[in-house]
């Protein structure tokens, strides 16, 4: 089936839209070429409603709202975390090299970075909300309609 086809029989795949908190986009972009591709296609999957297989719900940010891409490269371990709490849009809020030798828990100033980024990312979706185009409600364009045809 040709591209033109699916989009007549409107099964065009839709994406979230992707924001960029803070440095997280230019931090990515001096990872490895591997690596921003693992991380590259985990927030396309994300765009796309689904979830890459090595992302996994950050620990302390209650459920899986905030995920985490861990990619090890050489020795060294990458990690990029994004969140999909605000419906229809996909926020990537930081993008680190791991650099504690002790053990994989993320450090406390990472954590507390996080917080901050998370908190800009609902400010920024709080204004993205309301500075769209209000959808007309089904039921309330259907009303108007019959009333103007007289049904």
């Amino acid at each position: 089936m040709s591209t033109e086809e699916i989009e007549e029989e409107g099964h065009e795949e839709s994406l979230k839209p992707l924001f960029w908190i803070a440095s997280s986009r230019d931090d990515l972009r001096d990872f490895p070429e591997e690596v921003k591709d693992v991380m590259g296609f985990a927030l396309y999957q994300a765009q796309k409603g689904g979830k890459h297989i090595a992302a996994k719900p950050l620990k302390g940010f209650g459920g899986a709202g905030v995920l985490e891409i861990v990619v090890d490269d050489n020795g060294n371990t990458f990690r990029g975390v994004y969140t999909v709490k605000f419906a229809g849009a996909v926020y990537a809020l930081d993008a680190f090299q791991k650099k504690s030798k002790r053990g994989a828990k993320t450090p406390r100033g990472d954590i507390d970075r996080l917080k901050k980024r998370l908190q800009a990312a609902a400010e920024h979706y709080t204004n993205w909300c309301l500075s769209r185009p209000k959808k007309k409600d089904n039921h309330e364009t259907d009303k108007k309609s019959r009333e103007s045809t007289g049904k």
